[in-house]
């Protein structure tokens, strides 16, 4: 049997809401590989430095965005951007079991209890912890450590369950009913109250 590992993409960035835009629209029009190309490196739809740099962005977001059904992908494409950046959290929840839990445990506790705001280190003491689920995670740098922790918080920024990077303060966001609906039709309940944890404050 297979080890039990994190496989997350965390270290490759953020939300990026308006390239995950152009990789749902590729994907909805089933493009073929000669237009991925053209799309991604000729025409650098992605608006990125190098060629190289797009081709990785555009894998990246495509590999989360291949999780979810087309019925995510028209929303984020078609989306105002409050919808658009609801489905891309989604998406890289999808893609990453870290966050999921970082969201199940730090930051729903952080709402149950009021706090104000959550603090750097917090990133630091919960991956010590999942250690026990996956011993490789002592052997990553100290360095891919703190740069995943800013990327989580810069992904919970950007969908406004925190203030800030800087104030990491706490605040709720109202889930949209598209969002709910896309979640309970395609049985995401776990994603569902991750993106509802700000509603567990009790009232």
């Amino acid at each position: 049997m297979r080890e039990f590992s994190y496989d997350s993409d965390l270290i490759g960035g953020s939300l990026f809401v308006r390239e995950a835009r152009v990789i749902a629209d590729l994907l909805l029009s089933k493009a073929d590989d000669a237009e991925w190309k053209r799309v991604i490196q000729t025409e650098n739809r992605l608006q990125k430095r190098s060629p190289a740099t797009a081709k990785r962005q555009a894998s990246a977001l495509r590999k989360r965005l291949e999780r979810l059904d087309e019925p995510f992908w028209r929303a984020l494409r078609d989306g105002d951007d409050e919808l658009a950046t609801q489905v891309a959290f989604v998406a890289a929840l999808e893609r990453n079991l870290l966050l999921v839990e970082f969201v199940e445990t730090v930051l729903k506790d952080a709402f149950i209890l009021r706090a104000e705001k959550l603090a750097q280190y917090q990133w630091m003491d919960f991956l010590e912890d999942r250690v026990n689920r996956d011993p490789t995670i002592a052997d990553w740098t100290e360095s891919s450590k703190k740069k995943m922790g800013q990327v989580a918080f810069r992904i919970l920024a950007e969908v406004g369950l925190l203030q800030s990077t800087r104030s990491l303060g706490l605040q709720n966001i109202l889930v949209r009913p598209e969002v709910n609906v896309l979640l309970e039709d395609s049985r995401r309940y776990r994603l569902k109250a991750c993106l509802n944890v700000s509603s567990t404050n009790p009232a």
